[in-house]
């Protein structure tokens, strides 16, 4: 999704974009992208259910059929979608259905919702590339969606890593990530 620039010429060329993941529990995927250069903000929240408006109690219960998701507003003149695709790659298990590590459910699936018709092209590409090469056995049964609306989160999640630094990496921990992300990706896992 296009943001319009502020007091930009017309047809100029935008000045944020919006790139919209879920893979898994959404602490862990504010931290990779919040460090890109080109990256403006990340916003943990929920996306592709039919519930309007929930909470982080529903979501987590199962039954709304959103996600746990990472919102993206980046400056495509800095930052191109495909690096994007390939940080988020690189920080879920793209083999499992359903389940991100040790969290469980519909809620934790991983999924790429796309903006725009370029954005869901690159998306399938950079899939159809990752199964060419990818270095696991594994089938990849990452979802390539449309983006519907997108709900915040509740203000304790967002940057959990930074106000929680020690319960979030315990949480990473104990949760086996990492320890999967370097069997699946080695010295790319995280980057």
């Amino acid at each position: 999704m296009l943001i319009p620039a502020s007091g930009g010429a017309a047809g100029a060329a935008p000045a944020q974009e919006k790139a919209t993941f879920a893979g898994g529990c959404f602490w862990c995927m504010e931290h990779p992208f919040d460090e890109l250069p080109g990256v403006i903000s990340v916003t943990s929240g929920y996306t592709g259910g039919q519930t309007r408006n929930p909470t982080y109690e529903e979501v987590s219960a199962g039954g709304t059929g959103h996600a746990e998701s990472v919102q993206i507003v980046y400056d495509p003149a800095r930052i191109g979608y495909d690096r994007l695709l390939t940080v988020y790659w690189h920080n879920i298990d793209p083999t499992v259905k359903d389940r991100q590590f040790c969290d469980s459910g519909h809620q934790y699936r991983s999924a790429i919702f796309y903006h725009n018709e370029q954005q869901r092209r690159l998306a399938q590409q950079s899939k159809d590339a990752l199964a060419r090469s990818k270095p696991f056995r594994e089938a990849i049964v990452t979802e390539i969606t449309p983006a519907g609306p997108f709900y915040p989160a509740e203000g304790y999640h967002q940057h959990y890593y930074k106000k929680n630094p020690i319960r979030y990496k315990f949480y990473r921990t104990s949760c086996g990530r990492d320890k999967r992300l370097k069997e699946l990706w080695g010295g790319s896992a995280g980057h």
